[in-house]
């Protein structure tokens, strides 16, 4: 029979080392052709052009298909409701058989900041220590539980536009991981000198410069994800070695790679690579010590299909139901 998995179900099942892991290997599958996932489609949805995102995959290699349908509503959060909700749909590989249904608003959390850890393994320098988060959400959250299972960090600092919730963020993190986490008064005060940028905003404009940023600081950009959004100025882009998730995503979705295109600061050659193809040794990533590096974020289905069934192996307390 069919599983059903909560939100606390998928919370209890999905440890983040294990994720960063499984994240790790779905990206060089991906890359390396192993995949079957069309780029997600997507719907306006409303006067407020909400959004709404339909993303199928399947992956031979872990016997896994399924899909997820995701919606975001920037106005939830005056409802006082998350902005992302999500439901993942996992199948019966051989048989088409629905195996579980999950929610999916924490694996899509999860698995974003489990990929960012991926950049952050493969290209930040081994020494990165101090991060850098410029936003205050769920996001923030995972990313520096995330990131801090795979670099050692002495100092976190955190942006967002609310000076109360950047305090609050600053405070329980402090509390929770026992890091020193400061709140700073603008994007330039976090940033400047930061080893590790998250960039996780609700931003549609650049939040940071080129000038904002040190040398060998490595970014994972994970906020924008329209073609007419983006969390970096064309200069910071230009400057980076610049990895995305997708190439075909990105040509399509990624403002931070498409704005800066139309502008002619770059071309399409300036993409370097997939981070698959770091992960699995196709292309190399960071060179030297001093180079800016960049990972823009859009998401990929087959890591919610593979974060699901990591979610579902794992449960204990999932509930079996009948359609």
């Amino acid at each position: 029979m069919p599983k059903l998995l909560t939100e606390a179900d998928v919370r209890a099942a999905l440890k983040m080392p294990a994720l960063i892991d499984a994240m790790d290997g779905a990206l060089t599958a991906f890359s390396a052709g192993r995949v079957t996932q069309p780029v997600r489609t997507v719907l306006e949805v409303g006067a407020e052009k909400n959004y709404f995102g339909v993303m199928p995959a399947s992956i031979d290699d872990e016997q896994a298909v399924g899909a997820k349908l995701v919606t975001v509503y920037h106005g939830n959060h005056a409802r006082g409701l998350a902005s992302h909700q999500a439901l993942i749909v996992l199948l019966n590989h051989a048989t088409g058989e629905l195996v579980a249904l999950l929610d999916g608003r924490y694996i899509t959390e999860a698995r974003t900041a489990a990929v960012s850890a991926v950049s952050v393994r493969h290209l930040a320098n081994k020494d990165a220590s101090v991060l850098a988060i410029l936003g205050s959400g769920v996001q923030a959250r995972s990313h520096l539980e995330a990131i801090r299972h795979v670099r050692t960090l002495t100092e976190v600092r955190v942006w967002s536009p609310t000076a109360a919730k950047r305090e609050a963020f600053a405070r329980e993190q402090a509390a929770a991981t026992g890091l020193p986490v400061r709140a700073c008064a603008s994007p330039s005060e976090a940033t400047r000198g930061a080893s590790i940028i998250a960039l996780v905003t609700a931003s549609k404009t650049p939040v940071i410069d080129s000038a904002d940023v040190a040398d060998g600081a490595h970014i994972c950009a994970v906020g924008a994800c329209r073609p007419d959004q983006r969390e970096m100025t064309s200069a910071l882009v230009k400057r980076a070695r610049l990895f995305v998730d997708s190439r075909a995503a990105a040509l399509k979705e990624a403002g931070e790679v498409l704005i800066p295109i139309t502008e002619g600061t770059i071309t399409e050659s300036h993409l370097l690579a997939e981070l698959g193809d770091v992960t699995g040794g196709q292309h190399l990533g960071r060179r030297t010590k001093d180079e800016v590096t960049v990972f823009k974020s859009l998401g990929l289905a087959v890591e919610d299909v593979i974060a699901a069934k990591l979610a579902v192996a794992a449960s204990q307390d999932a509930k079996e139901f009948t359609l």
